[in-house]
């Protein structure tokens, strides 16, 4: 695509653009009484205008029923609430119904999906991970590795970038895997690296992990929503996101798993287990004995939390009528307009640079920039000006246009307002 830096290039595209009416789908914050320019959808995805609706339908339910909502209502019964994302969910990350759940929060997964999947023995007990994981992912890991009685020094692979390089290399990440063979429990990569962007190769990570003899699983939280996800078809063991980033749920709204079917009816599989993940045809019994419902469905631990899940079917809605393959499309052409114009900015003098991945398979909907000076400064005043965006220690702003409500004049705007920054601070 032949880009230019000109409000007239975006305002073509956007007049050209399928998916603009989904802009007016979504609240956006007000920044001196206009809309922001809001490109934070890594952190935390815009409102759906039809949220509201979705969660009041529920509150109607509660009122009128009381508990007897769990059972009555003809559309979505709460006992079977959790029952209503699986297909939405499914499509996107590209899995069987059986093989996915929305349920508690990602952390809280990651624990519970760890407890079945790593089981450290004597000769096997390694974990393999990019290095500077996000830090929930850090701490479970060393949490998880000290319940077992393991030294996380001695335990913990962590790959990092060659010397000189900003993200990692697919060959390395096979290379390591296959040099720890004979010792590797597991695989747990982000599916997208939250600081660089970088998107990494699932298919390949997952056919090394498990010629090696290990579990493989990945944290999908700057993944899901963002990028093409085919879970089942690379044969992923395990999987967890959360659904208040791409999937605009609302904050610290619910999370979802993935477990292979290969698992569906395996009741060997160790899992701490709760009275939502028994039998559903006994489970209202109280008996003791755990029997785990087929697939996903058997890692529940309670039942579900409604009004939380509603505002995130609100959403779902959204991906099912706007579908995530034209999604991507826009995003690539969208994230390379910022690219462009990034890029122009630095210039010779190499103010800064993209530290995420040039191409666009490697990469989602974020651009990772580096700033060699003032970058802080530079941050604040674009705060100033309506932008939000994401600032990481050190020197990084983190830009992401998401497709679905993001327009080719908002990344115009953003770069102007850039370019007054820098007039101010280089």
């Amino acid at each position: 695509m032949n880009y230019q830096n000109s409000l007239a290039f975006a305002q073509e595209q956007d007049a050209n653009d399928p998916l603009r009416k989904w802009r007016e789908e979504f609240h956006f914050p007000q920044i001196n009484g206009r809309d922001a320019y809001y490109f934070t959808g890594n952190s935390l995805g815009l409102q759906p205008k039809r949220t509201r609706g979705w969660v009041e339908t529920e509150m109607k339910k509660w009122e009128e029923y009381g508990v007897e909502g769990h059972f009555v209502p003809k559309e979505r019964p709460w006992v079977k609430y959790h029952e209503s994302s699986k297909e939405s969910i499914g499509r996107i990350v590209g899995a069987k119904p059986i093989e996915v759940c929305v349920m508690n929060n990602l952390s809280v997964n990651l624990h519970l999906l760890m407890v079945s999947f790593y089981r450290p023995t004597k000769q096997r007990f390694k974990i393999i991970c990019e290095a500077g994981a996000f830090p929930s992912d850090q701490y479970m890991f060393e949490s998880q590795i000290k319940f077992h009685g393991l030294n996380p020094e001695e335990t913990l692979i962590e790959i990092s970038p060659r010397k000189g390089e900003n993200t990692l290399r697919t060959e390395d990440i096979l290379a390591s895997i296959e040099e720890h063979a004979e010792e590797l429990a597991l695989v747990l990569f982000g599916g997208l690296q939250y600081y660089t962007g970088q998107v990494f190769d699932m298919k390949s990570i997952t056919e090394a992990g498990h010629r090696a003899g290990a579990f493989v699983g990945f944290d999908l939280a700057h993944a899901v929503g963002n990028v093409i996800l085919k879970l089942n078809e690379w044969n992923v063991d395990f999987a967890t996101w959360c659904s208040y980033k791409y999937l605009n749920s609302g904050p610290g709204n619910v999370s979802g798993i993935y477990v292979n079917e290969k698992f569906a009816d395996d009741e060997t599989v160790p899992r701490f287990a709760g009275w939502w993940g028994h039998n559903e045809d006994e489970r209202f019994l109280m008996e003791k004995g755990f029997k785990p419902m087929p697939g996903a469905d058997g890692w529940q631990l309670s039942n579900g939390n409604v009004i939380s899940t509603a505002a995130h079917l609100a959403s779902l809605e959204i991906f099912d009528e706007v579908g995530l393959d034209t999604l991507r499309q826009k995003s690539k052409k969208l994230t390379g307009f910022l690219e462009f114009i990034v890029n122009e900015l630095s210039g010779k003098e190499n103010i800064f640079e993209i530290i995420t991945p040039a191409d666009p398979d490697q990469r989602g909907c974020q651009l990772s920039i580096f700033f060699h000076k003032n970058g802080k400064q530079l941050f604040d005043h674009l705060v100033t000006q309506g932008v939000i965006g994401d600032w990481r220690e050190p020197n990084v702003i983190r830009i992401a246009p998401v497709p679905l409500y993001n327009s080719f004049e908002d990344v115009y705007q953003f770069g102007r307002l850039l370019k007054e920054a820098l007039a101010l601070y280089n």
